[in-house]
């Protein structure tokens, strides 16, 4: 288990730790974690051996690229890079250690740079509103970092990375409520590493919550949830948590070319 002050959180179904390496496991959440006991839609190959020194990311800084104009028909609010936020921030704090608070806006979409330890990047959410009529979130996006940088989780990095794992949070979560935070575990990427992907996530899907709910068996507080959703986006973890973060061995950028929800 792992608490943040009185807020003490388990992912999943609560009964069972993970052990990412060889055993499928539910994922622990604390106060910046994500849960659920489905298994994600991707292998998991052997744990990467430790990383040489850190080379520069294939692709420099780009020139900082202009601000959509605002009220711009033609850009989604969700392509904003201003109108998201790194965190989570509970209570005062943000989780996101070494993290700026909004992604850079970048000539194809927005950014922002994997910190290295003790830095850690968990949760990246804007408050997008309500999920009532919509049918899935699709998010493209690539990773870009030396072949040889490795992502890990800060609990334990010998322990595979998670992310982007799909999420949302319903309106008024105190963080320590049960089926008011949901993740699309059963549709993630592990181990994290460089290239480009496609997240097409149903929300009719075997979504769960942060303690022990499944869409399947506890439909009226998921459809509550979706009803009255705040927050939208996506977590990083591995070890203990969905959320629980992860940081870069040398420099890689995460940047999100597209974000749809409909």
């Amino acid at each position: 288990m792992h608490c943040h002050g009185r807020t003490c959180l388990r992912s999943g179904f609560a009964a069972r730790a993970l052990l990412l390496i060889a055993l499928p496991t539910t994922l622990v959440s604390c106060g910046n974690g994500g849960g659920g006991t489905s298994s994600p839609s991707t292998s998991v190959p052997s744990t990467p051996s430790p990383s040489p020194a850190p080379s520069p990311p294939p692709n420099p800084d780009p020139s900082p690229a202009p601000l959509p104009a605002p009220g711009d028909p033609m850009v989604s609010s969700l392509m904003v890079a201003s109108n998201w936020e790194i965190g989570p921030i509970i209570n005062g704090k943000n989780y996101s250690i070494g993290m700026p608070l909004r992604p850079m806006q970048t000539a194809d979409g927005w950014a922002f740079d994997f910190p290295l330890t003790p830095g850690s990047v968990h949760y990246v959410t804007s408050r997008y509103g309500s999920l009532a009529g919509k049918s899935h979130i699709v998010m493209r996006y690539r990773i870009e970092a030396d072949a040889n940088t490795q992502f890990a989780p800060p609990c334990c990095p010998g322990f595979l990375s998670i992310g982007p794992t799909m999420y949302f949070q319903q309106r008024g979560d105190d963080w320590n409520t049960d089926g008011k935070r949901w993740w699309a575990t059963f549709k993630t990427t592990m181990p994290i590493k460089p290239g480009e992907y496609e997240l097409d996530i149903p929300l009719d899907g075997p979504w769960t919550s942060v303690f022990s709910m499944s869409a399947a068996k506890n439909p009226q507080q998921f459809m509550t949830a979706k009803m009255y959703a705040d927050r939208v986006g996506f977590t990083f973890g591995g070890g203990d948590g969905y959320g629980h973060g992860v940081y870069a061995t040398g420099q890689a950028r995460f940047v999100v070319t597209s974000f749809v929800i409909e």
